[in-house]
């Protein structure tokens, strides 16, 4: 039997013990041999405390999987199969910025959109950018799946900024609304097929199918009858959303197009938490320093159902199942981060898409969907924009093409604004944007 051995870079992450789950209940179709967990300096304890859980859980199923704790992404890159990132440069302390700072110019804050997403990509592109010459040395025929956000942005810095095609981006929000579906009809989610396209956090479901059958309309009634906790992530307000507007949109809009679509009242409801309990990300904070509580305690040797409370929940069991269709060549369809190629009309072929692919062991083969419906193109194309500003901004660290990608932005109201919030997260951010001191 060959070795297969994957390296998780961010391996210290709350997150690891579910990735780790999903090898272990794989195991006999995907044979892992070796784990290889690596993180920074900064993120030491955090990696030996979910190291230790990593190894009980492995013990607990007695399968011949090692897992190796490592600060030398190079050393354990050497000769790797898989390599998933889950990193947060400047860690939850940096998201607090980002969603605090915004706020105080009656801007949105929020994680992966608006300022708070172009900062994390100015932040956190240069890094995997860099772990891609690593990988183009040490383990150049490896798969690089991504699940750091913002996960397009990324995917698509990758594409046109190294030589590596193998690149896989990777977001659980698809998951999610096909179960909130599933449970909306009273269904098995096995059942249930939705044809998925757009961006990362800006991926609409053009149609749904429960055994084939198309049932698009059906689930939009059943939307904009009973809206209430339809298809909400945890780390997302729950809103109503106006029926009409739903049944004129005639799509499934996902979560985060709330911020778009209902950005006054989004806003009101982030100073609303803010004045009770923060922004997201100290929540988040507290989330994590219980999880790692939990974590330390030395009988614990499975993966607690509490992190399924954090926003990401199932993200490591997807990136287990996209591995584990590549390996064994499946041919199933997976809704991913991958180069367009053709398969959404108007966007470039270089660019990274959001869509449903059928998962091959020669990586993701998109499915073509062809010109979106005008009543989405428009938003689409303008994110699509801004993300690609934003990438030649984090790469080259021109402050006029980070202010155009600020300004371009549809939650930013004016380019005053935007110079404003951009000046003062510069100087905020400024040890992790090294790029632009200059």
């Amino acid at each position: 039997m060959r070795m297969l051995k994957i390296v998780t870079i961010g391996g210290g992450s709350s997150y690891t013990p579910e990735l780790i789950e999903g090898f272990i209940k794989r195991y006999d179709e995907l044979p892992v041999t070796d784990i290889w967990l690596v993180d920074i300096e900064e993120g030491r304890e955090k990696l030996e405390v979910v190291g230790s859980l990593a190894k009980r859980m492995v013990e607990k199923s007695g399968l011949p999987i090692k897992i190796h704790l490592s600060l030398n992404r190079r050393e354990a890159l050497k000769n790797a199969d898989f390599v998933t990132t889950q990193i947060r440069v400047g860690l939850l302390d940096a998201r607090i910025k980002d969603e605090r700072i915004p706020l105080k110019y009656g801007v949105i804050g929020q994680e992966t959109n608006g300022p708070g997403g172009l900062f994390k990509a100015l932040r956190t592109i240069p890094v995997i950018l860099d772990i891609c010459k690593d990988m183009e040395e040490l383990c150049p025929n490896a798969w690089l799946i991504n699940f750091t956000n913002p996960a397009g942005i990324v995917t698509e810095a990758v594409l046109r900024h190294t030589s590596i095609k193998k690149v896989i981006g990777l977001c659980n929000l698809p998951i999610h609304t096909k179960i909130n579906i599933a449970e909306m009809l009273g269904v098995e989610r096995e059942r249930v097929q939705v044809q998925f396209a757009g961006l990362n956090h800006m991926v609409y479901g053009l149609d749904v199918y429960l055994d084939g059958a198309n049932v698009t309309k059906k689930v939009l009634d059943i939307l904009t009858g009973d809206t209430k906790g339809a298809i909400d992530m945890n780390n997302i307000p729950d809103l109503d959303w106006e029926p009409e507007f739903i049944r004129a949109l005639g799509v499934l809009p996902c979560s985060y197009h709330r911020y778009y679509y209902q950005t006054q009242k989004m806003l009101e409801e982030e100073l609303e938490a803010y004045k009770k309990n923060g922004v997201r990300a100290e929540v988040v904070k507290q989330l994590e320093g219980d999880l790692f509580e939990l974590y330390k305690d030395p009988n614990l040797d499975i993966k607690p159902p509490q992190l399924e409370k954090r926003g990401g929940a199932y993200y490591s069991d997807a990136a287990c199942s996209l591995i584990d269709s590549i390996y064994n060549d499946r041919g199933d369809i997976q809704t991913v981060n991958t180069q367009n190629n053709g398969a959404i009309a108007g966007i470039p072929n270089e660019s990274a898409v959001e869509v449903n692919c059928v998962i091959t062991k020669n990586g993701p083969v998109p499915l073509t969907v062809g010109e979106l419906p005008i009543a989405v193109n428009g938003l689409i194309q303008q994110i699509k924009s801004f993300e690609r500003t934003t990438i030649e901004a984090a790469v080259t660290g021109d402050y006029h093409k980070a202010l155009l990608a600020m300004s371009i932005n549809p939650l930013v109201p004016s380019d005053t604004v935007a110079k404003q919030i951009l000046d003062e997260m510069l100087e905020a951010h400024k040890e992790y944007l090294p790029q632009f001191q200059h």
